[in-house]
């Protein structure tokens, strides 16, 4: 069944992230930064060192995530989403235009 939710939940990632695309609407790494700042409390942007979680410098270009499953846009999406591991889950706290800017934005790190 988690499975299933998680397949669920990375197809309808990829479909939001997809039609914002559409719209025509650029992913804004800057806005992402702004973003962040929540996440800051507890994630070091411009390191790997823990804080409270992970450091997420080089983020996208690392092997895996502390969950062990492959920093893509969609893993990285349902990670913000579902948080997990004392992370709180932000799903109803961000827009699809702040979450898409948000990995923006952890591109560039």
């Amino acid at each position: 069944m988690r499975k299933f939710f998680a397949i669920a939940l990375t197809m309808t990632l990829g479909c939001t992230l997809a039609l914002a695309q559409k719209k025509g609407k650029a992913a804004d790494a800057e806005k992402g930064k702004e973003v962040f700042q929540q996440c800051g409390v507890c994630h070091n942007a411009d390191s790997d060192e823990k804080k409270m979680g992970p450091g997420l410098k080089g983020l996208m270009k690392k092997d895996a995530m502390a969950n062990g499953k492959k920093p893509t846009e969609a893993n990285v999406s349902a990670k913000v989403d579902e948080g997990g591991n004392g992370m709180p889950a932000y799903k109803e706290m961000l827009s699809d235009e702040e979450r898409t800017d948000l990995l923006a934005y952890l591109k560039t790190l």
